[in-house]
């Protein structure tokens, strides 16, 4: 199993990106699938969650409509559309792979190494 995160850089508060989390190895359409963050000397925060279909998403009340959570099931790629950052988003982000959509780390089996956002 393997999750690859890509997209993150550098941008300017008010800007956007793009991260993507490519998955192998596995049924991805079986699993539901998770953003964390982690910020320096921070715990890992949930960021947003989507189900297998894709239909239903969730957000931590910090990103909500600005952030925008999708899967592509024939392609097996997560993303996540950042818009309109502010500093405070500056972390690590991570996708995992788990069932039930959950805001907790411990229900997802697999984890991405990480890809850094950097706002300023």
């Amino acid at each position: 199993v393997q999750l690859v995160e890509s997209g993150g850089g550098s941008v300017q508060a008010g800007g956007s990106l793009r991260i993507s989390c490519a998955a192998s190895g596995y049924t991805y359409s079986s699993y539901c699938m998770g953003w964390f963050r982690q910020a320096p000397g921070k715990e890992l925060e949930w960021v947003s969650s989507i189900f297998n279909d894709g239909v239903f998403k969730t957000y931590a009340d910090s990103v909500k409509g600005r952030f925008t959570i999708s899967r592509d099931n024939a392609k097996n790629i997560l993303y996540l559309q950042l818009n309109d950052l502010k500093p405070e988003d500056t972390a690590v982000y991570y996708c995992a792979a788990g069932y039930g959509g959950s805001v907790h780390p411990d229900a997802y089996n697999y984890w991405g190494q990480g890809t850094q956002v950097t706002v300023s």
